[in-house]
């Protein structure tokens, strides 16, 4: 298991959900909600040089039938951009099918919105968005521990590294 911060982001049309791991690399937590729109990829870049991030992970929205939709152009497209402005850091698509529906029912089962005090429906997708993040983050985490390698595809930036 690689040591290490990771910062796991979740790009929706609206909003992207951000989450980071303990520098262990073993436990996700929720971060923050970025704003989708001009300056969004600077914040996430200026999130992984605060948090020394050794790795970022995109949520990929793969379908059941495995064919890239619109969603999941949409994320590989974000991906790539991201990939160009963190090299070296490297950027990973990693399969998110669910999370989102995972995330809200761990947040409906244990009534974290009423704690939080997200009682309208903007906050509540909010704290779903980084509930979302945390938990492909955590799955992503995991799944490297229980497999030893890291998971998911490794994005090249359209620009070439150099």
């Amino acid at each position: 298991m690689r040591n290490g911060v990771r910062l796991a982001v979740d790009p929706g049309n609206a909003r992207i959900g951000v989450a980071v791991s303990d520098p262990s690399g073993l436990l996700a937590s929720p971060l923050e909600t970025v704003p989708r729109g001009k300056g969004d990829r600077n914040r996430i870049a200026l999130l992984v040089l605060e948090r020394e991030a050794r790795e970022v992970i995109v949520g990929y929205p793969a379908s059941l039938s495995g064919e890239e939709g619109p969603a999941a152009r949409s994320a590989r497209e974000f991906a790539t951009a991201l990939a160009g402005l963190l090299h070296p850091v490297p950027v990973r698509l990693v399969d998110e099918r669910l999370t989102t529906v995972t995330a809200q029912g761990h947040l409906l089962s244990g009534a974290s919105f009423s704690k939080k005090g997200a009682k309208g429906g903007r906050a509540r997708r909010t704290v779903i968005d980084q509930a979302a993040a945390t938990v492909l983050l955590q799955s992503a985490l995991d799944q490297e521990r229980s497999t030893g390698r890291p998971p998911g595809e490794i994005v090249r930036s359209s620009q070439g590294e150099s």
